[in-house]
């Protein structure tokens, strides 16, 4: 995909269903339309010289029929949402975007083998980054890890990140895609995890046959999705959740005004101390932060956790220790044993 045009991007948002306005700007007569939305990525398309009439539905979920009209100087884009009208008049369409860094992002939404679901999920945002706004707004490394999303073993089917009704279902999810598959196999080469490069080779060998064959997909993805937890292919899975962190932090962080800055250090600072004294005891930590858009203000509140690494048998597992404010300057520090 290269350069991006608004109108087709406005088209493309419109035939999805998707249509969410931010708060006019009067002063500079500018509307703005989410564009896609997600921890690595906050954009919009922007009405210049822009006025609204009619009435606009915040939070409307459901059908848009959308009509868009050229009138001499200026666009008219009229939209019904429902039992609603908006009519949208503008000269000029622009697009507006910030990439942020999603490394060290983490949501902890489901439990078991959290590490594997934050993957999951990584791979999940990276994918719509680059769906949405294409190569030319993605790093190579971005473009090779994005491949992922081909790869089922680390999909929503096996590793879920956020609970199952709030997953918009895919076509076809069990079918491997051949590159995505060697994207890991060349990470487990990396790690000098050979036995682990041996089980991806075989799924690589019946890819094409899952393609006809749901059950065998499906009984193939299980089965490598098992050997992602497994203490033997640690050291693979470690240099795959590192490669995402450096991928997301060639972008800034997220900066909010000057007093949550101080509160959200507060969380920083108590995380960072507790990670100190686990590394003291022996224990391997991972500190992943969860905060709110900027543009558009969410839900999400600003937390911190800490991944504890913890060892099975067989398997490997986390513990997860979260750190947020609950109202005044004291950080509440909960640990949970999972």
């Amino acid at each position: 995909m290269g350069l991006l045009n608004t109108f087709d991007m406005l088209e493309e948002l419109l035939a999805q269903n998707q249509f969410e306005l931010l708060p006019p700007n009067e002063e500079k007569k500018e509307i703005r339309l989410v564009y896609l939305m997600n921890d690595a990525v906050e954009s919009f398309l922007v009405f210049k010289e822009a006025k609204m009439t009619g009435f606009y539905e915040e939070g409307y979920e459901g059908s848009v029929d959308a009509t868009l009209k050229r009138d001499k100087d200026r666009y008219i884009l009229a939209v019904l949402c429902g039992d609603s009208m908006v009519t949208i008049f503008f000269q000029r369409l622009e697009f507006e975007y910030m990439l942020y860094d999603y490394g060290e992002i983490g949501h902890f939404w489901v439990r078991g083998y959290e590490y594997l679901r934050q993957l999951e999920y990584k791979i999940a945002i990276l994918q719509d980054k680059w769906k949405y706004l294409g190569d030319t707004y993605c790093t190579e490394r971005e473009q090779w890890l994005v491949k992922l999303a081909g790869f089922p073993p680390l999909s929503y089917g096996c590793y879920p990140s956020a609970p199952r009704k709030y997953i918009v279902p895919k076509e076809h999810l069990w079918v491997p895609d051949e590159e995505g598959i060697k994207v890991l196999e060349e990470i487990a080469a990396e790690a000098e995890d050979m036995s682990l490069v041996h089980s991806l080779k075989t799924y690589r060998k019946y890819a094409s046959e899952c393609v006809s064959n749901p059950v065998l997909a499906r009984v193939m993805a299980k089965w490598i999705a098992v050997k992602l937890h497994r203490k033997s292919h640690a050291k693979t899975i470690d240099i795959l959740m590192r490669k995402f962190r450096h991928a997301g932090a060639v972008y800034p962080k997220r900066k909010y005004d000057e007093a949550s800055m101080e509160k959200y250090k507060l969380i920083m600072d108590a995380a960072r101390k507790r990670k100190m004294e686990l590394k003291r005891e022996g224990r391997e930590t991972v500190i992943l932060r969860e905060e709110p858009f900027i543009t558009a203000r969410d839900s999400i509140e600003f937390h911190v956790y800490l991944m504890i690494w913890r060892e099975g048998r067989l398997n490997r597992m986390v513990d997860i220790e979260t750190f947020a404010l609950p109202g005044d300057d004291s950080v509440a520090h909960q640990v949970e044993q999972r």
